[in-house]
């Protein structure tokens, strides 16, 4: 999230990498990133199909998508067009447990108690601004690809925000831009052949702001990893 510290391994990057949610306006050099998205070229694929496919906006593009999809966001539900279900339809426990608990922690950090809509609304809708990151990337496939294409996107996604941590920046990981889907696909000019997965802020991270500081529990590995013939 800095470009103070030097990264010591990838369990470093893997540790210091975080879903940002405050950047600050400093420009991203296009440069830096076009080295990171060469290297993650080399991120796993099944078949060597890499089926990724990313638009990476900054300046009046990122602009005019923010437009369009505020647009859409005024028209309330109506307004709505989900690529996907995000969260599988009847979540049960441990998964809607954590999903509950991180999204108290977040707004907890910004101290918007339950009982603030009104306040916990706002803070959403700062989603479709990318938190102020300078630079927004949309990752997008074929509509022919299946899960295991989407698993590789999912690779190449955590490939780039390793590298980016590893270059002093920031990201996070917004597939709620797919609640809009059809108005981004078109605003990038995209085919319906194509799917959006995912957008993916870009930017410097804000050390300061406090939702960018408290600490994101992950699991233990007894609760993910089944361990057999091991003495």
């Amino acid at each position: 999230m800095t470009d103070t510290l030097p990264l010591s391994s990838l369990a470093d990057a893997l540790h210091r990498r975080r879903s940002v949610r405050a950047f600050t306006d400093r420009p991203v050099d296009p440069a830096l990133l076009a080295d990171v998205f060469a290297t993650a070229q080399r991120a796993p694929s099944g078949g060597n199909l890499q089926p990724w496919q990313a638009t990476v906006l900054t300046g009046e593009p990122w602009q005019a998508m923010k437009d369009a999809v505020a647009a859409r966001i005024a028209m309330g539900r109506e307004g709505q067009q989900a690529e996907y279900d995000i969260y599988p339809r009847g979540l049960t426990e441990p998964w809607d447990a954590r999903r509950f608990g991180v999204g108290e922690a977040l707004y907890a950090s910004l101290g918007i108690p339950r009982e603030d809509k009104r306040g916990r609304l706002a803070q959403f809708m700062h989603n479709y601004t990318g938190f102020g990151a300078p630079v927004m990337l949309f990752l997008h496939c074929s509509r022919i690809m299946g899960p295991p294409q989407w698993a590789d996107m999912g690779m190449w996604l955590q490939s780039v925000m390793l590298l980016l941590v590893e270059q002093g920046l920031a990201s996070c990981p917004q597939e709620c831009w797919a609640m809009y889907g059809a108005t981004v696909r078109a605003t990038l000019g995209l085919g319906d052949d194509q799917i959006l997965f995912s957008g993916l802020a870009i930017g410097y991270a804000d050390e300061a702001a406090a939702v960018n500081q408290w600490p994101v529990p992950r699991a233990d590995i007894e609760e993910a990893i089944d361990w057999r013939g091991f003495a």
